[in-house]
């Protein structure tokens, strides 16, 4: 299977392709990628060295323009699509309807992915982007398990990529509001969940606050190691009970699926993590490059869990919902 990996960097980029990437994704540095954070992402002259990078050394290149393009505002995605193009991108990865029928018009040489932000789970919305855009690959929402997946697979005539590394988002992807509400800024419209600039600590004698544009999410007890502020994995009291409320700060961790995401007709394994720096990238690349050829090879798996658990979220890991277990 298509070990598809994550750079947020150029320097990350290469470390990628480096550990035995097949394919690396990455973005532009504007609103039209949904990792548009300070400090990440490619200009323009940096894709086209990046691209070029990558195919020097067998691996190929898909462009992240995932977001939602706003009413009148359209020239950006335009842009960032033709850029793509003349860098020698293998693939964009899109979800908005009109920038789906942008390429699809005027760029055919490129490949079109369906993003995990468009949420398409089911056999007639995935035919949907086939038939009339042309769509070759779909990345599966990180909430269907692997019995779903292999159903899916069954209906539809077009690759599927699965997530087995990284971070996690509650629910349905595409529908983010909690990061809009508190800050006026989302993933699927302007590319950033939890903004850097609205993101404050506090310090008492006791504990750390975090807090997103003033709102507490968390509060960290001196020696709790206290993670990004994101509304989704914050803690708050609810029905006399402090708890994460929607989504516990865990990595998901499939390697232990690979096997079974190739039986259900997977084509591709993506990792998340293009706001990690390039040294997490070359260890998670590595790892998972050896996990995907001993699968193939039918030797005993890699054991991906014990490797990489210094670098899981919370120091602790989730099959997610491949297995369907819910509290």
């Amino acid at each position: 299977m298509e070990l598809v990996c994550p750079a947020g960097t150029p320097a990350a980029l290469r470390a990628a392709v480096d550990a035995g990437a097949d394919s690396v994704y990455c973005g532009f540095r504007n609103e039209t990628n949904a990792r548009n954070f300070p400090g990440l992402n490619f200009s323009d002259a940096e894709m086209a060295e990046g691209v070029a990078y990558a195919h020097a050394h067998g691996a190929r290149v898909l462009v992240a323009i995932n977001t939602f393009a706003k009413a009148g505002a359209m020239k950006s995605w335009a842009d960032a699509l033709a850029v793509a193009d003349q860098a020698g991108a293998d693939a964009v990865i899109l979800a908005d309807l009109a920038v789906l029928d942008h390429a699809a018009r005027h760029h055919p040489r490129l490949k079109l992915h369906l993003s995990v932000q468009a949420a398409a789970a089911t056999p007639e919305a995935i035919k949907f982007y086939a038939d009339t855009f042309g769509v070759r690959r779909v990345v599966m929402p990180r909430v269907l398990s692997v019995e779903e997946i292999a159903k899916l697979n069954a209906a539809i005539d077009v690759e599927t990529e699965a997530f087995v590394f990284g971070g996690l988002c509650p629910m349905t992807e595409g529908r983010c509001a909690l990061s809009s509400y508190a800050t006026g800024k989302s993933p699927n419209l302007t590319g950033v969940c939890s903004p850097p600039e609205h993101v404050a600590y506090s310090n008492d004698r006791d504990s750390t606050a975090t807090r997103l544009n003033g709102f507490t999410i968390d509060r960290f007890g001196r020696d709790e190691a206290a993670g990004y502020p994101t509304l989704c994995k914050g803690r708050f009291v609810a029905g006399g009970k402090t708890s994460y409320l929607f989504e516990d700060p865990v990595s998901l961790n499939a390697a232990s699926l690979i096997a079974a995401l190739s039986k259900a007709g997977v084509t591709a394994l993506k990792i998340e993590g293009r706001q990690r720096g390039k040294g997490y990238v070359a260890e998670v690349v590595k790892t998972f490059r050896a996990a995907v050829e001993a699968v193939e090879a039918g030797r005993d798996e890699v054991e991906v869990g014990r490797l990489l658990a210094g670098l899981v979220e919370g120091g602790r890991q989730t099959s997610g919902a491949y297995k369907k277990t819910w509290r």
